[in-house]
Parts: C-alpha cells; sequence; structure tokens
C-alpha cells in the first residue's frame, strides 16, 4: 500500500471550497482555487461526455446547476464547456482544466459517476490524465463495476471504495471489494462507526475519511472514528465557524 500520509493531512474541500451554491458554485475553478488558496485538498466529481472526455459535473441532469435541460451524457465536452454554471462566469471544466488549474498545489481526490452504458473507458481516461499529472490524486467510487477496473485501467493511482451503510448488507459488499486492490475508503459520517471502516483503520491500517461533513454531529464522528473529513458550509481551520455547527 503506497504512502497516503498526504490524504489525510488536510480537510477536503467537497467539490472545492464553494459557498454553497451563493456566488462560489461547486465543481468550478473558482472553487477549486480557493480550496487550493486555503491549502485544503480538493474532491471533485467526474462523468464521461458524449464524446468520452472526463468532465467534471456531480449531477446526471444539467438542470439544477447550468438551468439546461438534458443529460451530461448527451452533450459533447466542447458543449459541456460552453454551459455557465449557476449563471456566474464560471463554465463546466474538463478533468484535464481543472488538473491544469490546480497544478499540484494541493492534493485532488476525483469521484468517478459511473452510468451503466455510459461509462466505458472512464476509469482508464482519467487514469491517463493522472499518469501524466505531477501532483497528488487519488480517485474513487461508489459504483462496484469501476472499483473493480481501477488496478488494471489506473494502475498506480491510490484508489479507493466511496460507500455508506452499516447493516450487514452494506458490510458484505464493501468487504468485497477488498479484494479490488483499494487503498482507502470514503464513508458517510452518519455511518460511523462501523465493521467495515473499524477494520480498515485497525487491522489493515488504511485511511478513512468520510463525507460530507456539515454539523456537530459528522463532525464529531468523524474526529473520533476517521482519519480525515470531507466538508462543506464551513471553514475547519476557523474555530469560530466549526463552533457555530449545529
Amino acid at each position: 500500500m503506497s504512502d497516503l500520509a498526504w490524504l489525510t493531512a488536510r480537510p477536503i474541500a467537497h467539490r472545492g471550497y464553494h459557498d454553497l451554491n451563493d456566488r462560489r458554485w461547486e465543481n468550478t475553478l473558482s472553487a477549486f482555487d480557493a480550496a487550493a488558496d486555503r491549502n485544503f485538498a480538493i474532491e471533485c466529481d467526474v462523468h464521461l461526455s458524449k464524446d468520452g472526455v472526463p468532465i467534471v459535473f456531480h449531477d446526471l441532469a444539467l438542470k439544477r446547476l447550468t438551468g439546461e435541460q438534458g443529460t451530461i451524457v448527451e452533450r459533447t465536452a466542447s458543449e459541456m464547456c460552453a454551459l455557465r454554471i449557476g449563471g456566474t462566469e464560471d463554465y463546466v471544466p474538463t478533468l484535464e482544466q481543472m488538473l491544469e488549474r490546480v497544478a499540484g498545489r494541493v492534493p485532488v481526490v476525483i469521484e468517478l459517476k459511473g452510468i451503466e452504458g455510459h461509462d466505458d473507458g472512464l476509469v482508464a481516461k482519467v487514469g491517463a490524465l493522472l499518469a501524466a499529472y505531477g501532483g497528488e490524486a487519488a480517485i474513487m467510487s461508489f459504483n462496484h463495476w469501476l472499483v473493480r477496473q481501477f488496478a488494471e485501467d489506473a494502475p498506480g493511482v491510490p484508489a479507493g471504495l466511496t460507500a455508506f451503510g452499516a447493516q450487514p448488507e452494506h458490510m458484505e459488499a464493501h468487504f468485497s471489494m477488498l479484494a479490488h486492490g483499494i487503498s482507502f475508503a470514503s464513508y458517510h459520517a452518519a455511518d460511523l462507526p462501523n465493521r467495515f471502516t473499524s477494520f480498515l483503520r485497525e487491522k489493515l491500517s488504511m485511511p478513512v475519511i468520510t463525507w460530507t461533513v456539515r454539523d456537530r454531529a459528522t463532525y464529531d464522528l468523524t474526529k473520533a472514528h476517521a482519519d480525515q473529513m470531507t466538508f462543506e458550509g464551513f471553514d475547519p481551520d476557523d474555530p469560530s465557524s466549526v463552533a457555530q455547527l449545529r
């Protein structure tokens, strides 16, 4: 297992350091700059466009973020990049543009958003971009069919399982992913502690980060049962901001 101390060294800004989509929106170059300026690691989401380009965007549907109808898999990369986010000047970036902008200033944790029938080549294309990238970066996914591709299609890239739940069926599914070379987990903070994350940390010395810390309860659970948080809506470096969590 590679040294992943960098993954847990600093809080991870969920979709960049945005302001809950007031003026600085999620998954934009502005949000990524704001995170890097504050020395926060960055979490972002990636889909494939219609023409097979990794695009930084969370939703399948375009409406919430761009006001447009349709889905990301119906648009080419150039069509996506022409869209503005939330009526701001920020456009939808490709992953390549995002990596060029971050330029190794802070670590990047990329969640691959699988859509069966529309994600062929996603892992390999992200892996190729990261192979040429000079900064610290990792990939992760909820989608087990993508996790099974990580070792072969993105060799050498630290890879994780994004997960939730604490029921026996969740545990069985999560433990099965240990056969596919994962080196960390990103877990729903409200589902801590659980048998899977405890096993990773205590038996495998594998880091666990959490998603998404927005309140005092998940902040405290992360501090007690994980190694770092993915956060939004407050500044974890500012004690007064942390104190205001409810």
